[in-house]
């Protein structure tokens, strides 16, 4: 569905994008996630056809993007920077938008009217940052969509709207194979609603992987040893990202198969052996602490 394959971008001296690779398959949600500044924006506006690349190639089905009403037709972006005319009520946007995008559906629309309970004739400039957002996507879903692009999607929203929205794009998904790739700092909400992620930084797509085998290849280990002795062989033999301890216990994140690292770790006859579930944030931080992106110990 969207491939990306060697994308550069700069402003200057600064380059956002470098020889970036990704894939999104079709039907998919993909969480797109890095720290500020490592490109995750610059792409998204490539990907809509707001920037032209300086190298590489993105794709829709073949097709790129930029200056592409026939690819634009079939997509839409939803970011934290919205954008309204400032005399259109909702409903001047909505015959706005059906006159754009040839697939806009009146019945959906009013059908989300009982979810949204905003009053049509509001001018949608001078609603709060919550309920814009809630127009947005009302809109956005009554394009139907091939692509739902999405910013920092669900910011200002209460948590029962923020629930209701998800739940009507995985609806989506799910009946018209709607695909979703999704850029957010709010990597709890990510882990329940995508099912691959990729990890950019610098620019690059460092990690891609199904949310599965992303979360299967880092461990937490929780050990203790016999009167208390941490042995530090055992650090050797595993591809350790971190490891902390207190009192006797000891916690590890180590990387790579969980069959491997039992069999090590038992070699040296632990008192206590626990292998811990990781969340995507800590997986991400523990991803990228070995790029030159972790905790600083500042003393104050």
């Amino acid at each position: 569905m969207i491939k990306a394959q060697g994308v550069v971008k700069s402003f200057g001296d600064f380059r956002a994008l470098d020889e970036l690779r990704l894939h999104v398959k079709k039907g998919s949600v993909y969480g797109l996630v890095g720290p500020n500044g490592a490109g995750k924006t610059t792409f998204i506006k490539m990907l809509s056809g707001v920037y032209k690349g300086d190298g590489g190639l993105i794709t829709v089905d073949g097709q790129e993007p930029y200056e592409n009403t026939s690819i634009k037709e079939r997509m839409i972006c939803i970011s934290d920077d919205l954008f309204f005319y400032p005399t259109y009520s909702i409903l001047d946007m909505a015959n706005f938008y059906a006159g754009i995008y040839p697939k806009w559906d009146w019945e959906l629309f009013e059908k989300l009217k009982e979810i949204f309970r905003i009053d049509v004739k509001r001018k949608a400039r001078r609603l709060s940052k919550g309920m814009q957002k809630q127009v947005a996507f009302w809109l956005g879903l009554c394009v139907k969509p091939d692509i739902m692009v999405l910013d920092e999607p669900v910011d200002g929203l209460d948590p029962v709207m923020r629930r209701n929205v998800w739940r009507l794009m995985l609806q989506a998904v799910e009946e018209r194979e709607m695909t979703v790739l999704v850029s957010s700092h709010n990597l709890r909400e990510l882990e329940d609603v995508c099912d691959h992620v990729g990890i950019l930084h610098k620019g690059s797509v460092v990690i891609e992987k199904s949310l599965d085998d992303l979360k299967g290849n880092v461990h937490k280990l929780q050990l203790a040893f016999e009167n208390g002795e941490y042995p530090e062989q055992l650090s050797k033999e595993l591809e350790v990202l971190d490891k902390s301890g207190f009192a006797s216990v000891n916690l590890l994140i180590v990387k790579g198969n969980v069959e491997e690292i039992e069999q090590i770790v038992k070699k040296y006859k632990p008192l206590v052996f626990d292998i811990i579930p990781l969340t995507l944030e800590e997986v991400f931080i523990y991803e990228l602490g070995g790029m030159g992106y972790e905790f600083e110990t500042i003393l104050l």
